[in-house]
């Protein structure tokens, strides 16, 4: 509601000081009729979603919270860590329904096509992908700790002893755990609010189809 006062109060009107962000006793303030514009006003929606995003990011994390749990759990069924989720989500959304698409794959892995694996930016392919997810099963395995600084320390542990760029090691497990080219977060805070069986799971998948992709 704040962003919708704050948007049609720029409508024909802008602020002496360039601002376009105000709350409303910040807008109460600032307001000078003369300097409303004659010319007509025009309603953008795609700046408007914009507003609406930067006072997302700049609401009261347990206020954002309490909106954004309806959203979270009508997409995520099982029980994970929803705080967490908001977490990674309170940044990179503009209105609380974009939370659906950012956050499905937490409940089911999609079914995404082997190529995803292959990064230029990145450096890798299908056969280091797979090279790097061999490795880091064992690894997982053997691992108790899924804390975000416990897959931190595995992950950039294996990476220094392979002397291979962060690229190279992050994106084939992003990938294999969360099956989206973007995600709201990385590997290390994907795979704490997954935990340890579903990450491990979801790596072996991952080997699976760049088996099959390269058989």
């Amino acid at each position: 509601a704040e962003a919708v006062v704050n948007f049609i109060a720029l409508l024909g009107w802008s602020a002496e000081s360039g601002n376009e962000i105000f709350d409303l006793e910040g807008l109460i303030k600032e307001f000078d009729y003369t300097r409303i514009n004659k010319s007509p006003a025009v309603f953008d929606m795609v700046k408007l979603r914009w507003m609406n995003g930067e006072y997302l990011k700049n609401m009261d994390f347990q206020k954002f919270y309490e909106r954004a749990l309806p959203y979270i759990k009508e997409t995520v069924k099982k029980d994970l860590d929803c705080r967490k989720i908001a977490e990674l989500v309170k940044t990179r959304i503009e209105v609380f329904p974009d939370i659906k698409e950012h956050i499905d794959f937490f409940e089911e892995l999609p079914d995404y096509d082997a190529t995803m694996y292959t990064h230029k930016k990145m450096k890798t392919d299908s056969e280091s992908s797979l090279s790097v997810l061999k490795d880091l099963l064992p690894l997982l395995e053997a691992n108790d700790d899924y804390s975000k600084s416990g897959v931190e320390a595995l992950l950039m542990g294996y990476i220094k002893d392979k002397g291979i760029k962060n690229g190279q090691g992050l994106w084939p497990i992003r990938t294999a755990v969360s099956g989206k080219q973007m995600t709201p977060g990385g590997a290390y805070e994907i795979m704490e609010i997954l935990g340890k069986e579903e990450s491990i799971r979801r790596v072996k998948i991952g080997i699976e189809k760049l088996e099959k992709a390269l058989a």
